[in-house]
């Protein structure tokens, strides 16, 4: 089976392809992956240490759907066609894919099937879907400090669902652990004042 990473970078950098783009299209990338390859892909752009005004919303929607779906052991994904038949400009798509890829290429190194019934089980993935769900959440909210971390979150777990690589499934459970704590302590100190989690580490940074 070809990696992620060169099948992405003959889709989108080696064929010709039209100024736009749908995900009905990139879906064609996915054959028996779909699940864990379409949770990558859409939380790519917000895991990414670059802006990506616009999609944390949107794409957040459609994983939290995925999400769903995943805990109720659907094996072949529903989305709504307006979504994935949305066009999207292929130069925004390769800007995230330049900056992705090598990322890609560094997990893709180290993955391997193992701990496997994490990934192929029920309760295994109901537990990775219930993650999941819980950090897209995350990422619709249109606060700054809640779209990175918990798209890192996501993006790490799928990419061991996708590779059924239960231990790199099980270091994106405890980044997405990490993301809900970082939302919580950003939503209580609006709330109720104080410094959130991402306030204290700016400042020990900036010490």
């Amino acid at each position: 089976m070809a990696r992620l990473s060169n099948e992405l970078q003959r889709y989108f950098f080696e064929e010709e392809r039209p100024s736009k783009v749908t995900l009905a299209e990139i879906l064609l990338l996915a054959k028996e992956r779909i699940f864990g390859f379409l949770l990558v892909v859409l939380s790519l752009p917000s895991a990414l240490p670059i802006p990506a005004p616009g999609y944390s919303v949107p794409f957040g929607i459609l994983i939290f759907l995925l999400a769903v779906q995943l805990i109720a052991g659907a094996k072949i994904p529903w989305l709504p066609q307006r979504m994935t038949n949305h066009p999207i400009k292929l130069e925004t798509v390769q800007g995230f894919l330049k900056a992705g890829i090598p990322w890609l290429r560094r997990i893709e190194a180290i993955a391997r099937p193992r701990l496997s019934y994490i990934c192929t089980t029920l309760p295994g993935r109901v537990t990775l879907g219930c993650a999941i769900a819980l950090m897209a959440i995350s990422m619709m909210i249109p606060i700054p400090g809640t779209n990175t971390l918990p798209a890192m979150g996501i993006f790490v777990t799928s990419f061991g669902l996708l590779e059924d690589d239960g231990a790199i499934s099980l270091g994106g459970l405890v980044l997405c652990v990490m993301g809900a704590i970082l939302t919580t302590s950003i939503l209580l100190a609006l709330i109720w004042g104080g410094s959130s989690l991402l306030d204290i580490i700016k400042t020990w940074l900036g010490r």
